[in-house]
């Protein structure tokens, strides 16, 4: 269902009506946002890129063929940008010693060492999955239609990736 409601709503705005954006975005930004996180585990760098991934793809609009995975197709176009980031990123020398700031302090500053752990020990799609269903709040109905996979196997990777992540906290014995 939210498939075909995306695929009116780029029409509309394939037609002109660029209050349609809006509503693309809303129903896309997720998916997107998560898919290009995982590559370069920066939020700031993160969001940028996700600006530039909508620029990008709302430029080249009438390219996308009615039909197929709309938010696939974003996040095909984030990931590039990710990958070219990070590759940018990895030639960089960089001097800021608040970057590990998160291990020394409060509870706040930990939420990016779990991003970090979790893309570290899990693969890319239980990652994924994981960031969906547990931050993004989607439901694993919504995610098995984003992503393309049965709900079944949401549910498996879901729950798998749960289990590592619990598994490695019991052997950090931070439980």
């Amino acid at each position: 269902m939210k498939e075909s409601k995306l695929e009116r709503v780029i029409e509309r705005y394939k037609a002109g009506d660029v209050r349609a954006f809006d509503t693309i975005y809303e129903l896309t930004n997720r998916s997107v946002y998560f898919a290009v996180l995982y590559i370069v585990r920066d939020k700031m760098s993160a969001e940028d890129i996700l600006q530039e991934t909508y620029i990008r793809a709302m430029r080249s609009i009438q390219s996308y063929e009615a039909g197929t995975n709309f938010t696939a197709w974003l996040a095909r176009i984030g990931k590039n940008l990710a990958l070219n980031h990070y590759k940018r990123a990895k030639r960089e020398i960089f001097a800021d010693f608040d970057t590990d700031a998160y291990k020394y302090g409060t509870a706040e500053a930990e939420i990016p060492y779990l991003f970090d752990l979790a893309a570290k020990i899990l693969d890319a799609e239980q990652y994924e999955i994981l960031m969906l269903c547990q931050v993004a709040g989607y439901k694993r109905r919504e995610v098995s239609e984003m992503l393309g996979i049965p709900i079944g196997t949401v549910t498996w990777k879901n729950n798998e990736a749960l289990k590592k992540l619990r598994t490695y906290f019991e052997k950090e014995g931070r439980s």
